[in-house]
């Protein structure tokens, strides 16, 4: 049924509150989307969700977005309160408030896009000159003798470094050429610093080029080119360590190795001195089972001599000569290995000549039980029990009776002397003993 008056005018529409809020939706997609805004960040915020909300401002404006966790997941930076962006997306009417916002569906720092295609076009260039080539990197030294630094002296990358080294090779120098890492003037301050460095080779045999992280502007030192040539020209390895893991420079391809930080710059240089001492203990146990293994071989074939002895003592004699020949050559190569371990560092080799020294007394002690062995088998000690040791007139042994016929000369060693005896049928005539001399 209409009720409206036959001559009545029609009045103004009348929206609901959703409808309108959807109408002025459409109408802004319809009209500006998608959409790019430059501004400043304000009331930046991430929720456990991973949406992060914020204010997009200038002198004249300001305008609330949203981004969501897929779009957030894609940023390369950590956006802060003050960052000039340019961030692109959809305006929309959030309808429950009814509030203007600007969904936003990528963000960059403002200016990024013209800086990263000139860094692109220069990498391009110089990596067609060879400047990236793998073939001219170099491996690190395994223990440097002095680590150059390169950065700011007011820079956290630096007391990173420093912390790092202190931390695991307190024992290696280290030498600081300070530069400024940031601004108009850091390009050639940091090729000079390089060059005073280069100087020193081979006194400073590895350099670490170390900032921490920024924005590309920030970064932008490290991506001039004459740096980048100066840092081919180095004489020694180079580890370039340039803002965080995701940050890369021109730098960072013309080094000999990149680091992703300086922290992991410095560790990549300094092998932790506990992995030194550890190696050196294990040195010192091969020594020592070397030596160890030379004394008991020794010992084995004076056991075998003694064995087969069966001679007068002067062969035992000579091997007495022998084995103080082998133990004064093994006192010489002892104190020959001392001397050279008092000449590491005192940190590392404070407890080794003492160990070496407890092994070399054990040794000592079994060739002198040794010797005590071959000194029992003496001859002359089984004349003393009463035997005699009979000889013809030649000399030769007499060790049976079908050697000997009556009237032959034998010659009778005793303990204390000879006696000249003569063969009868009866038995043997003795004549005055000759005393030992």
């Amino acid at each position: 049924m209409n009720l409206r008056e036959p001559n009545s005018a029609p009045g103004p529409r009348v929206w609901a509150v959703g409808a309108l809020c959807r109408a002025v939706a459409d109408a802004l997609d319809a009209r500006f989307n998608p959409v790019t805004v430059r501004g400043e960040i304000s009331g930046f915020s991430r929720a456990s969700s991973g949406h992060c909300y914020f204010a997009l401002k200038d002198e004249s404006g300001q305008l609330r977005c949203a981004m969501f966790r897929r779009a957030a997941g894609l940023l390369d930076f950590s956006p802060r309160d003050g960052d000039q962006v340019e961030v692109r997306g959809r305006l929309a009417v959030y309808e429950p408030r009814g509030d203007l916002q600007l969904v936003v569906e990528s963000l960059r720092r403002a200016g990024q896009g013209a800086l990263f295609e000139q860094f692109m076009q220069r990498k391009a260039r110089l990596e067609a000159e060879g400047l990236f080539d793998p073939a001219r990197k170099r491996a690190l030294p395994t223990m440097p003798r002095s680590i150059g630094i390169v950065t700011s002296l007011g820079a956290a990358a630096l007391h990173d470094v420093v912390t790092a080294l202190r931390r695991r090779v307190p024992h290696i120098p280290v030498v600081l050429a300070p530069a400024a890492v940031q601004g108009a003037n850091a390009p050639g301050e940091l090729v000079r610093a390089l060059q005073s460095l280069y100087e020193l080779a081979p006194a400073v045999d590895v350099i670490l080029l170390v900032r921490g992280g920024g924005s590309i502007e920030d970064l932008w030192a490290f991506n001039d080119e004459t740096l980048a040539r100066t840092i081919v020209q180095s004489p020694v390895p180079l580890v370039s360590g340039v803002g965080h893991e995701t940050d890369f420079t021109i730098a960072d391809f013309c080094s000999d190795l990149r680091a992703p930080t300086p922290t992991a710059a410095a560790e990549l240089v300094s092998a932790p001195r506990d992995v030194w001492l550890g190696a050196l203990d294990l040195l010192e146990e091969r020594l020592a089972d070397a030596l160890g293994g030379r004394v008991d071989v020794l010992g084995q074939r004076l056991d075998q001599a003694a064995g087969r002895l069966g001679r007068p003592s002067n062969l035992v004699t000579r091997q007495q000569l022998r084995l103080a020949h082998h133990a004064q050559r093994l006192r010489y190569t002892v104190m020959s290995r001392r001397e050279r371990l008092t000449q590491l560092p005192r940190q590392i080799a404070a407890d080794f000549p003492l160990k070496l020294g407890r092994a070399v007394v054990q040794r000592r002690d079994r060739l002198d039980h040794v010797a005590l062995r071959m000194r029992l088998l003496d001859p002359a000690l089984v004349l003393q029990r009463g035997y005699a040791w009979l000889t013809d007139t030649d000399g030769h042994a007499i060790v049976s009776t079908a050697q000997l016929a009556p009237g032959d000369a034998v010659k009778a060693r005793l303990a204390d002397g000879e006696v000249d005896l003569t063969v009868t049928p009866g038995g043997a005539t003795g004549t005055r003993p000759t005393p030992s001399r």
